[in-house]
Order: structure tokens, then sequence, then C-alpha cells
């Protein structure tokens, strides 16, 4: 018997590395966690335990010996290595947690520091002699990739510094609520999947490779420790004080604590007090603040021992499951909604959660009646995490439809994606109504006075079906409306009339061609500057534009084979709209035209960012990986190994930096 349960165990242990070691993947790298931080800490205690009791299972890859990596295998972003490890925090969840830290560190005048833990992406800011000379993400803890250029976009770090000598200032990187909130309801409008917290969407927005796109999202970054040698102060409480003389931005809600009381008050405060910053916490992080002390107390193999994170629960309730209902998006995705009794939660009332798509629902078994967990996915975003699972002889067994919930036409489900869509596109109401929605919007056509309520209005009342219709609007049929009016009419008329000023790509946005984003628009239209030059593009002179793909080369092909598209394109032109660029060219040439490069290296006269300006400038289109539609790599020096090896095995010739300037000239 005995055999039978360590066999268990070891084999336990084996299966909760490899779980914790794609859960960090999908945390770090990709974003999108599927367990809560406290789900994993549980099960990394667990795995600790298990690899205390077969030491012979030991192994220096484990997620209990190594902190989780945020390296981006793309390769677009240089690594470099850190001057000193950048390490994780151990997590905490109770006060006998924190009595347990604080009894094994030595209690003559000791003082711990607390402070707010911001929920957002770790970075070690570089300054020699007062200049900013590189920013790198915690990586694996010894090598992170150098975001420099995303990070000069934040305002609140500075470029440079008054001290002169050789500094890191690390801190986190993280996205405020407001810019967070208004991030996700562009991306619901585009129907494009919604970050689930303010953390996933900052380390997602860091690793962009477009810095207009990184400035836009608009985020900031809190600083809270400093690193050098001949430092001034010998405390912690004061080095943050400093920071903030250097012109850096650090918490402002730091307290010197004596003892557990005033520590477990500070923490009770805060977790309550956290709701109305305007910025994501997740816990108080304690630390020792005498700087001697800090030092000899060291570090274990992946975190400091002279500080520790206590971690705030995640605010959950239990209600049942009424029903689920369909929404229909504008491109005729249908995403079901559980419809829960209301229950309060971070102090609101929640009574509706998303259930993303049929395979969501079905992971968890879930059933009509059900008993289940609410939570706020960052605080904001309701959503269901587990089901209890008891008898329950009212549960309805789920089904979900085969026909669409708005028109009655049968559902598809398009190979490789997730979702069911309705292929009605012209006679849905609901998608005509959201590609109606999605031309009026801010970033689209911009029309003032034409809210979802109006459009809802204008289309039950037969006025509009489609964009066209917008057009052919007149003040007659519009004050006889309800809430409308002379004012009202007249204001969304001259909307309607000052749209037709909207520059060419932001048109070819607002035409809601399926995957062509505001950036793919932007990008299309640099390369094509006109309607007509785009509607007859083949699909090698698509790729060829920078971030459009096969998929999305389609896509762009389908629809302006579609007589329906052209039709209303005809129309829109007639009604005097911008359907072709109107400057000469936004192109400085054309030399790279069809040509797709991979940049690798460090270049002497330009960064790599201003070298895939150029690249786009002049017709060209930047990839971050080799292949075999690859016309040349731009190397300079310390090209990645495997970009050369991929080159020699394809024959894919590698150009220097001269060689480029010269082929542009």
């Amino acid at each position: 018997m005995a055999d039978i349960f360590e066999t268990a165990e070891r084999d336990e242990l084996l299966q909760l590395r490899q779980f914790l070691k794609e859960q960090n993947h999908k945390y770090y790298v990709l974003n999108a966690p599927t367990i809560s931080d406290a789900e994993f800490d549980e099960k990394m205690h667990r795995l600790q335990a298990l690899e205390a009791k077969y030491p012979d299972l030991m192994d220096v890859n484990s997620p209990t010996q190594k902190v989780g990596s945020d390296l981006d295998d793309s390769k677009f972003f240089v690594q470099r290595a850190h001057r000193y490890p950048m390490l994780s925090l151990a997590n905490t969840y109770n006060e006998d947690e924190v009595r347990d830290w604080l009894s094994k560190l030595p209690q003559d005048d000791l003082a711990i520091v607390c402070e707010l833990k911001f929920d957002g992406l770790s970075i070690s800011l570089h300054y020699q002699n007062g200049v900013l000379q590189n920013a790198l993400t915690r990586g694996d803890g010894t090598i992170g990739d150098d975001v420099i250029a995303n990070i000069r976009t934040i305002a609140s770090i500075p470029q440079t510094i008054p001290f002169e000598g050789d500094i890191e200032v690390r801190g986190e990187v993280l996205l405020p609520w407001e810019n967070f909130n208004r991030l996700n309801v562009e991306r619901a409008n585009n129907e494009e999947p919604l970050f689930a917290n303010p953390r996933n969407a900052a380390s997602g927005t860091l690793k962009l490779q477009d810095t207009d796109e990184v400035q836009k999202r608009g985020l900031d970054a809190y600083l809270y420790y400093i690193i050098g040698e001949n430092l001034p102060f010998g405390t912690h409480f004061e080095r943050l004080q400093w920071l903030r003389d250097l012109g850096f931005k650090t918490g402002e809600n730091i307290r010197l604590c004596h003892s557990l009381q005033e520590v477990m008050d500070f923490i009770a405060f805060w977790d309550t007090e956290r709701k109305n910053l305007p910025i994501a916490t997740d816990g108080i992080v304690l630390k020792v603040n005498n700087l001697q002390l800090q030092q000899q107390l060291g570090f274990t193999a992946k975190n400091p021992r002279w500080a520790i994170a206590y971690k705030f629960q995640a605010e959950r309730e239990l209600t049942t499951l009424k029903s689920i209902s369909y929404q229909v998006g504008r491109t005729g995705v249908i995403t079901p909604v559980a419809n829960l009794e209301p229950v309060q939660l971070s102090g609101t009332m929640v009574q509706r959660a998303t259930l993303h798509n049929e395979d969501f629902i079905r992971s968890l078994c879930l059933q009509v009646g059900d008993k289940v967990w609410v939570e706020k996915g960052g605080e904001i975003i309701p959503k269901i995490v587990a089901v209890e699972k008891e008898s329950n002889a009212e549960a309805v067994q789920y089904a979900f439809p085969e026909r669409c919930p708005e028109c009655g036409t049968p559902l598809v489900r398009i190979e490789g994606e997730a979702a069911w869509k309705c292929p009605n596109s012209e006679g849905c109401p609901p998608q005509q109504c959201g590609k109606i929605i999605h031309f009026v919007s801010r970033k689209a056509m911009n029309i003032d006075g034409l809210g979802e309520e109006t459009i809802q209005l204008l289309f039950q009342n037969n006025l509009i079906k489609d964009v066209a219709d917008l057009y052919d609007l007149q003040h007659k049929d519009l004050v006889v409306l309800e809430r409308m009016g002379d004012k009202s009419a007249t204001n969304l008329l001259n909307g309607i009339q000052k749209s037709k000023t909207v520059p060419w790509k932001r048109v070819l946005f607002a035409l809601g061609i399926p995957m062509v984003g505001e950036t793919t628009a932007k990008n299309i239209a640099k390369v094509f500057t006109s309607v007509d030059t785009l509607s007859h593009a083949i699909l090698e002179q698509l790729t060829a534009v920078n971030d459009v793909g096969e998929q999305v080369a389609n896509a762009i092909i389908a629809f302006f084979a579609n007589e329906r598209h052209q039709q209303i394109i005809e129309r829109l032109k007639k009604a005097g709209l911008q359907f072709a660029s109107d400057e000469q060219t936004e192109l400085l040439s054309t030399k790279l035209l069809g040509k797709t490069i991979v940049i690798s290296g460090t270049f002497a006269q330009h960064s790599r960012e201003e070298y895939k300006n150029m690249i786009e400038a002049n017709g060209g289109k930047n990839t971050s990986s080799v292949s075999k539609n690859t016309s040349f790599l731009l190397g300079g020096e310390g090209i990645g190994p495997d970009k050369r090896a991929k080159c020699g095995k394809l024959q894919i010739p590698i150009v220097s930096e001269q060689e480029f300037l010269a082929m542009l000239e």
C-alpha cells in the first residue's frame, strides 16, 4: 500500500511541475491565465512539499526554483542580462503566515516598510550618468527583454535624472483603471477579446511592436526600488523618498511599521480602500527597512528573504444561474451570457456574466439552475469561476443553439475557431446595427449624435438598413422621431456632413472588414492609397503590407468580392466620402514593396525601431521570424544564432546595415 501511495505522489509531483510551467507561460507570455493567483500558489506550495519529500526528483528547472519567464520568443526585442538578479516575491494570504515570516527576522529595532503591491509588469530601468540606457522586463530573472522604445512612451518615466553614476531603478508598468476601461470598450466595439484585468493589458501592451499604439493606450509606471553602488541613505524608506526627489512616481501610500499589529492594520485598511484607487493593486508588499539587514538576509533561489507579498483574496459570491442568453455581434459571433440571481460584488450589483463560448461552458459542465461562484476579473469584468456540483434536480441540461437567436439562420462554426457564427450578415438585425455602430464610432467616422440608442431608433423606424443609408437621412424624417426634436436632428445631420472629410485610412477601418483593425487599416492605407487599388489587390500584394497575413488578406479579398459591399461603397462614394488619400503618397518610395524583411542584432547608425519604420516607409513588410517568405535579413552585431542558421538553411541573404542604407539611397 505504501509503495502505491508513494508512486501516486511521485506522479502528482511530475504532473504538478508540468502544470505550473504551463500556467507560468499563460500568465507571463500569453497574458491569459486560466487559474487564480491563490490557486496557483496553493499548487506551488504542494509541489514544494512533494519535492522536499522526494529530493531525488528535484529539478533545477522546476517552477519552485525559477521565476516565471516573460521572455518574448519572437526575438523582436533585444535580450540583455540583468546586472542584478530580478527575482519574484513569496506570497502569503493570512495573518499567521505574516506572523511566521516576521518571527524569523532579527527583532532588534525591526522596522517594516508596507507598500501597495501594484498589479502590472515588472521593469528594471538602467541609468548611466543620469541618462536612461535600457529597460528590461523580468524575463527569467537573469535575462530580460529590452523594451526601451515602448518605455519611452510612458510620460511618468524620466529620460534623464539628476544623478551621476550607474544605477537600476525597479518598479511596475501598469494601466490605470480609466485607460483599461476605455481600451476594453474599444475592443468590445471591434469584437476583439477583452482583457481580463489591467495587469494582462499592461503586459500585452508593453510587448507590442507598434510604439504609436503603446502610447495611445496610456501606460503608467510606479517605481519602488533602486540598486547601485555607493548610493546614499541606509534604509529603504529613505530611498523611496529619494526616488521621488529624482523625478520618479512612487506609491504615496507607504507606512513604516514596527509591530505585527501595525502591519495588519495597514493591510486591513487597504483591503477595502484599494477599490477607490485609480490603479489596480492586488496586495501589500512588506520589506525590511534596514538595507544592511536586507543584505545579511539574502535570497533563496527565486525570492528575497527580506520581503514578502500579502495577497488580497479575490472577492467572490455564490449565486444561481437563472438562464443563458445569446448576443449576436456585428461579425455574427454568438456570445453566451449568464443571467444570474442578483448578487452584490465589489460594490456593485452583478446580474450578468460572460460565458465566452460553448467550449468554456462545457469545460465547467454548466447547467441552468446550478449554483455558481462569481468573481470580478480585475475587479471589473464579472465571470463565473466555479460551479457547486451538488445534486440539483432543477438543473437543465445545457445545449448550444443550432440557429441564430435573432434571425433563425443555422449557425456555422469555422474550423480552428471557438465561436459559432450566424452567416446571415446582411439580414440579421444585430449584425446590421453592429456594423453601423462600428462605422460611426470615434476611431472610425466619428459621427456626433449617433449613439447606439439612436441607431436602434433609426433602424426600428426603417430609416436605415446599412451605413450608406445614413447619408440619405433628411431633417423631416428625423424630427418626428421620439426624443429627437429639431436641434438633435440638425446636430445629427451636421455630424454626418462633417464625416465626409474623414481621411481614407479611417474610412477603411469604418468599413468593418473582418480582422482589419485600426492599426492594420492604417498600414494598408499607406500602401493602397485608394479603395480602387485595394479592391483589385491580389494575395501577394496584400501580404506584403506590414501586419497583413494570409488570413487577413483573404478576408479583404472576400469583402470586396461581395456585390452587396461593392454597392454600398459606390453609394458612399457618391455621398462624398474620402476613398482615396488626400496626400500624394504616404510612402517615401516603393523600393521595398513586396519585400518581407527580418531585423536581428544591434546597429550603429539607427535603432531597430527606426529601421522598422524605414522598411514600412519604403513599402516593405517587417516580420519577427525567418521563413521561406523572407526576402532578406537585415543584420547588425549579434545576429541571433537561430535566425542565422535558418537563413543559411533556406538560403536567405543577410544584408548589412551599410548595404541596406545604400539600397534605399
